[in-house]
């Protein structure tokens, strides 16, 4: 008999867990995604975790779902779920894994698939499988309307490229129009 699926959001009971979305320990007492999946390995369910952040702009249909849910006094989940529904809209956008300047100019870009050059701005994707985001490639920042239906990306951006200067941030706002 398959167990029931019902994706949750609580409260971390440590600082242990690992969002599967930006790879960043989920702290202590912080508000958790849980998507719910078969296991693979035993009878019963798994559960992956995500910060709320996290799982709007990278499983928008499982926050979606856990927000209607869920019992807890979800901050902002108004916006949260704004985000989840652009997410869901666009269907490459949870694709977004970063932005970076290219180190090499051997990289093709998903959309256009000429080559990225050396020092250009490029997107990182990922595709979701199976409980496990994997690297997908690349796209050029000029290319990011195009490929995934939208140019408003700079929060998501940010978020999952947290070391970015105030000047790499006026240089994306200006590329992305």
């Amino acid at each position: 008999m398959e167990p029931e699926l019902k994706h949750t959001i609580e409260v971390s009971p440590s600082g242990r867990a690992k969002c599967r979305g930006c790879n960043k320990n989920i702290e202590k007492g912080a508000l958790r995604l849980g998507e719910k999946l078969p296991n693979p390995f035993a009878e019963g369910a798994m559960t992956i975790w995500y910060h709320l952040q996290c799982g709007a702009f990278k499983r928008p249909e499982i926050l979606l779902a856990a927000l209607e849910n869920t019992e807890e006094d979800v901050p902002n989940a108004e916006a949260l779920a704004a985000d989840a529904r652009e997410s869901a809209a666009h269907l490459r956008l949870p694709r977004i894994d970063g932005v970076e300047r290219s180190p090499t100019g051997r990289a093709r870009c998903r959309h256009c698939r000429e080559m990225i050059e050396k020092d250009d701005w490029r997107i990182s994707l990922v595709f979701y499988e199976e409980g496990r985001f994997n690297p997908s490639g690349y796209c050029h920042l000029g290319c990011a309307g195009e490929y995934l239906g939208t140019t408003d990306i700079l929060r998501r951006l940010k978020h999952f490229t947290p070391d970015l200067g105030e000047e790499d941030e006026e240089a994306l706002r200006e590329s992305l129009g």
